[in-house]
């Protein structure tokens, strides 16, 4: 798996996983437990992956919906 993006905000990972699914490709969100230990602040970011075949058409996805990514 590839690092789509990784980001603090919670409505960027869940507009991001939208899109993807829409467009059939399959994601998985990371650091969302330790997200959640540290009292959902936002202080440390969580990480969206994609498959490594998908990760080109994925980030052509993103900057389509503007959303940055790594």
């Amino acid at each position: 798996m590839k690092e789509l993006l990784r980001t603090n905000d919670i409505t960027v990972i869940a507009y991001a996983r939208a899109v993807l699914a829409d467009a059939g490709i399959e994601s998985f969100e990371l650091d969302v437990n330790t997200s959640v230990l540290e009292g959902s602040l936002g202080i440390l970011p969580r990480r969206l992956m994609v498959v490594d075949v998908d990760l080109h058409d994925a980030i052509e996805l993103m900057q389509d919906h503007e959303i940055p990514c790594a």
